[in-house]
């Protein structure tokens, strides 16, 4: 930087010039990188320097203005550092103010946490630019409470806007909360609504995390509110946010006296290794000894105080364990819990008696209730329906695919009902591991299903496990387990579990609305059918499951919510994974082609990126089969 003697006008619009050229033509790092600390140093304490700078920047023709902005938002150290830099450009140039206000915020979401806190720290540190803070905090609001807007924008996005709402909230003061408190109060009413109806879970936890912070900002004294979910890293981020912490925190720290007197204070006290923990028993002289020997008066009793009768109350007979469920001896709660814990052994041991009362026995596992706190109950009454699914399975996969689309369910129940079916056909469709390894080595773990509510990234897990298996490698890889040679147990049933699902998801009841607000029971079903088809591989019905699957991917597949669309996507994925070749193209050669194109749109224009991942994965396996085929000699 060059000093100009004896008090000359100048202009600083040729520097200017050059300046935007630079970072027009994507070298904002090497001329910023140098021009910002330099500045940076310069107006500290100089304030001829500090109207200097702003010339330059203010001198920047508007369309080359955005990317100095961006460059110097990206590079100051801190927000005080911007405001000396860039002054109150926002307020008088216009474009400068679309940057920073519109297109930083709430068209782009690839900025880090620290650039958004530079941004609005920046807004919030001038009384001409906090009417601009306010301003940005409503549209962003109104954005973060749009249905359209959560619905269609990707969770990264709806991330980054809930990072500037919570930032622009810890700049505000009492008498600026006070003055939006019934705009404030309306967003959350509506946010929230449109976060909790959402199928990712991600999106939810945003909700809630948001609205507790507004919650707690405007209501400093009386009740906020609070939601129940498991903190993570970007929950706790996100709380972070929301207090302003200066920019150099100086930790106390105790002298090295204090230090290990309080590290002794907190030591547990353990007695020395010389020192015995026992007081050894008092010698007794030797003419008195003989005299003692006979006495019991020196034994310790046992103490049985919380000793309990010991007593079996496990049933041994299916019927026992009815009868216990339905109520007529339920008085007994400790023959009640016995039961619920024995009910899967029971019904593995004895599959003949099972297959008398499966139908009454599943109905009574599908409408049972915690009546006392069992550890583990959702998954105790889970197992012994697949247990009970998996010895008699036709007449059990008919009630429950029945019961699915009935009255007076809940989500949960319907969503329980779906679970069932696939812990079920995993089973069936597995072999079970006998034999020993034959290299020595960790065995290749099993494929699990459903671990919880979120299926779809499970069966991203699924697939990419499928399409190694289908790829040749030329090392000696892990070792493998012996698989005894038995029947596909699922070949003769898998109709039964997949058709009755795929047939009435149009037709809305009073309380169940599928293609409405249900969509939540809608993508769990969606990602359930394609685990089905996955585990049909090498069935029967195998073709005629592809077929309609299909034409149930084509009739959903500009469905709305992204949760939706992935499983549609997965159920392509595991139709092009379990169909023969020869069949996809024999009977499927025009809908593999409209769905080709179906997704290379999705691809290219998708919101959501698993979705993108998800079809671009079903383009390489459709080209996979095209090259399998051109290899096949005519």
């Amino acid at each position: 930087v060059c000093f100009i003697p004896g008090g000359l006008d100048c202009s600083v619009s040729f520097v200017s010039h050059v300046l935007g050229k630079v970072c027009v033509h994507g070298r904002q790092k090497e001329i910023l990188g140098v021009l910002v600390p330099r500045l940076t140093d310069l107006t500290k304490s100089d304030c001829i320097w500090q109207r200097i700078c702003w010339r330059l920047v203010e001198c920047v023709p508007d369309r080359w203005m955005e990317a100095v902005v961006l460059g110097f938002v990206q590079r100051a150290p801190g927000a005080d550092v911007l405001s000396r830099l860039l002054g109150n450009l926002v307020v008088k140039n216009k474009k400068a103010q679309f940057v920073v206000t519109q297109k930083m915020l709430l068209l782009q979401y690839h900025h880090t946490t620290a650039v958004l806190q530079n941004l609005l720290g920046y807004l919030s540190l001038d009384s001409l630019r906090r009417t601009l803070l306010l301003r940005v905090l409503q549209e962003l609001l109104e954005t973060w409470s749009s249905s359209s807007a959560v619905k269609h924008s990707p969770a990264e996005q709806q991330l980054y806007i809930s990072k500037a709402i919570l930032i622009c909230l810890s700049h505000l003061k009492d008498p600026e909360i006070e003055s939006c408190r019934h705009e404030l109060l309306t967003s959350v009413m509506e946010g929230v609504k449109c976060h909790l109806d959402s199928s990712l879970p991600q999106l939810r936890h945003l909700g809630m995390v948001v609205a507790e912070s507004i919650s707690l900002k405007i209501n400093t004294e009386g009740p906020v509110l609070k939601f129940e979910y498991e903190e993570d890293d970007e929950t706790r981020e996100l709380k972070s946010l929301l207090v302003q912490t200066p920019p150099f925190c100086v930790t106390a720290s105790l002298p090295d006296d204090d230090r290990s007197e309080q590290a002794g204070a907190a030591r547990p006290l353990v007695p020395e290794s010389n020192e015995k923990p026992y007081t050894a028993a008092p010698v007794m002289p030797n003419e008195e000894s003989d005299a003692e020997l006979d006495s019991d008066d020196d034994l310790i009793p046992y103490d049985i105080s919380e000793d309990k009768e010991l007593t079996n109350k496990t049933p041994g007979y299916i019927r026992d364990c009815i009868e216990v469920l339905t109520g007529s001896r339920s008085e007994d709660v400790d023959k009640w819990e016995a039961t619920v814990k024995a009910l899967e052994s029971l019904v593995r041991k004895n599959p003949a008696a099972t297959r008398e009362v499966s139908v009454e026995l599943a109905k009574i596992l599908l409408h049972l209730e915690e009546k006392t706190c069992i550890e583990g109950f959702v998954e105790l009454c889970q197992r012994a329906q697949v247990a009970v699914l998996t010895t008699d399975p036709i007449p059990v996969a008919k009630y429950l695919t029945s019961q699915f689309y009935s009255l007076n369910y809940s989500l949960r129940q319907r969503m329980d009902i779906l679970d069932v079916l696939v812990l079920a056909a995993q089973e069936l469709s597995c072999p079970k591991f006998h034999g020993k390894t034959k290299h020595s080595g960790t065995p290749k773990p099993c494929i699990q299903l459903l671990p919880g509510s979120d299926s779809s990234k499970d069966w991203r897990r699924i697939v990419d496990e499928r399409i190694k298996s289908k790829t040749r490698r030329f090392d000696m890889g892990q070792s493998c387990v012996e698989l005894a040679s038995c029947p596909n147990e699922f070949n003769s049933v898998a109709g039964h579990f997949f058709f009755p699902l795929i047939q009435h998801f149009d037709r809305p009841l009073t309380t169940f609305d599928l293609l409405g607000e249900d969509h939540l029971v809608l993508g769990r079903l969606v990602h359930t059918l394609a685990i089905l088809m996955y585990l049909a591989v090498n069935t029967v019905a195998v073709t005629a499951m592809g077929k309609a699957l299909l034409e149930f991917v084509w009739a959903l597949r500009f469905h709305t919510d992204s949760y939706v669309r992935q499983g549609l996507l997965s159920c392509v994925s595991s139709l092009l994974l379990s169909v023969p070749t020869e069949r996809i193209l024999a009977d499927m050669t025009e809908e593999l082609l409209e769905t080709q194109s179906w997704l290379g749109d999705v691809m290219e224009k998708d919101p959501d990126g698993d979705c993108r991942r998800l079809a671009l994965q079903n383009l390489l396996l459709m080209e996979n089969l095209k090259k399998k085929l051109e290899a096949v000699p005519s």
